[in-house]
């Protein structure tokens, strides 16, 4: 079997193959990864949203090529949009904690099932840009309501 790098990324190493709740499994994977590196390195919130600078365009290439290569609009294997919505979520809490990563992995999994408005019309903009757009403005309802939360929630 030919290496397939769209594929790896866009499933985000394979949790994408996870046989009941895909997408959660790729926020929880993108929770634990966000853990793992606070734990081993000095990162602030800044370093999350450049993280999500980072794998925003890379997840628009490698989604598209995915869906464009099974003929669907937004495959369930999908799941490096939301792993770029989870960080954008996550850059917001002060400390990566268990409270913090609980509220911001709920809040961004609400969001992103949920889809307010405008955010389902965001997946009409096709390809890979659309498929990460959803889960990006979801990841800014978290964002929004964690702020609004301040101190409160954690």
């Amino acid at each position: 079997m030919k290496p397939d790098p769209a594929r790896w990324l866009a499933t985000w190493f394979g949790c994408g193959y996870a046989p009941v709740a895909p997408g959660t499994a790729g926020s929880a994977a993108a929770v634990v990864i966000a853990w793992v590196w606070s734990c081993l390195f000095p990162w602030n919130q800044w370093h999350w949203l450049a993280a999500v600078a980072v794998v925003t365009p890379l997840g628009v290439w490698a989604s598209g090529a995915v869906a464009r290569g099974m003929g669907q609009d937004d495959p369930a294997i999908v799941v490096i949009d939301e792993v770029a919505g989870q960080w954008l979520t996550l850059a917001v809490v002060p400390a990566l904690d268990w409270k913090n990563a609980l509220s911001a992995f709920l809040l961004f999994r609400l969001f992103d099932i949920w889809k307010p408005p405008p955010v389902r019309r965001l997946e009409r903009l096709g390809g890979g840009f659309g498929i990460m757009a959803d889960d990006l403005a979801a990841g800014l309802y978290s964002v929004a309501v964690l702020l609004a939360a301040g101190g409160w929630l954690w």
